[in-house]
């Protein structure tokens, strides 16, 4: 395999993790966490490879994603 199949493989499994993560963090079905991920600016960020971003882990850009953007999650129930 060359670099880039390689990279699309790697990218792929990136995000299938990153968005059942998203879904069991929140309490969200994976169609919502999906969504959230795929209109995310994130998202673009990780396809474009800014930075190396998309060699972080799952877990810490799951954390970005709610930090940056928190708009895009669904608020709480109120107690």
């Amino acid at each position: 395999m060359d670099d880039r199949i390689l990279e699309q493989v790697y990218q792929e499994n990136l995000e299938e993790r990153l968005i059942d993560y998203i879904a069991v963090q929140h309490d969200l079905t994976l169609e919502e966490a999906m969504d959230i991920y795929y209109s995310s600016r994130l998202a673009e960020r990780i396809h474009r490879g800014e930075e190396g971003i998309q060699y972080l882990d799952y877990k810490v850009l799951a954390q970005i994603l709610h930090e940056t953007e928190p708009e895009r999650f669904p608020a709480a129930p109120l107690p």
